[in-house]
């Protein structure tokens, strides 16, 4: 006889594909990727670093620019619109069977990045704005790296999570500690090479360097979609 019990215990203990460190570096490359890819291409725009966007927009705006000042605050509304529409996606998909609704995410943020790179500099705010649009479901969707929280699309959070991490260690000497304190500096460190790596992209290729992240996000895609038909892991 089949037991239950046995069978949701093991499935509820199991680490979910989405939290596996592996995936969520290449995610958080991408993120990095994408901040110095909109920063150099569009026009001194940031992707992820909303709170950078927020400073310009309000430096701007306070010196009397108002177009200036209006640049910056698009692709914050398009930000809190992503993460908006990621939560109607999660709530109405959550149960989905045929595609994992974080799978579907993946693939929207693929098609966004595919038509940036295809846009001309006179829509670097289009651009910009569909890119943070994207980097928000990004950010909705992983929100965790071995069952910890920590965000793929910035580095503060992860910084002070790590810190905090290590500075456990120091006190306790609980090796879970250390490990949380490696994965969070492993996430800021690879979100770091991706802009570095990203940065120096974007002034050798130009609007078409977005595609690296295309490819990126799809190579997540087909690992989620691997793990989703071995039935190794949930997610």
């Amino acid at each position: 006889m089949i037991n239950r019990n046995k069978i949701k215990n093991r499935i509820t203990n199991q680490e979910q594909i989405s939290n596996s460190l592996f995936l969520n570096l290449i995610l958080a490359f991408s993120g990095g990727f994408q901040d110095a890819y909109t920063y150099i291409v569009r026009d001194k725009v940031f992707a992820n670093a909303q709170t950078g966007n927020i400073v310009l927009m309000s430096t701007y705006l306070m010196e009397g620019h108002l177009a200036r000042g209006l640049k910056y605050l698009f692709p914050l509304l398009s930000f809190v619109s992503g993460i908006f529409i990621a939560d109607i996606v999660k709530s109405k998909y959550k149960n989905a069977k045929a595609l994992h609704w974080r799978q579907g995410i993946v693939l929207a943020e693929i098609a966004i990045m595919i038509v940036v790179g295809f846009l001309p500099q006179n829509t670097n705010t289009l651009a910009s704005c569909m890119i943070s649009f994207a980097c928000a479901l990004q950010l909705y969707s992983f929100q965790k790296v071995h069952k910890n929280p920590y965000a793929s699309t910035m580095c503060i959070g992860n910084m002070k999570s790590g810190t905090t991490a290590f500075a456990a260690f120091l006190r306790n000497r609980d090796k879970k500690d250390l490990f949380k304190a490696f994965d969070y500096m492993a996430v800021v460190f690879t979100f770091a090479c991706g802009a570095g790596i990203g940065g120096n992209f974007s002034q050798l290729f130009g609007e078409v360097t977005i595609w690296t992240s295309a490819v990126l996000l799809f190579v997540c895609f087909l690992i989620m979609d691997l793990d989703r038909k071995t039935g190794d892991n949930a997610f």
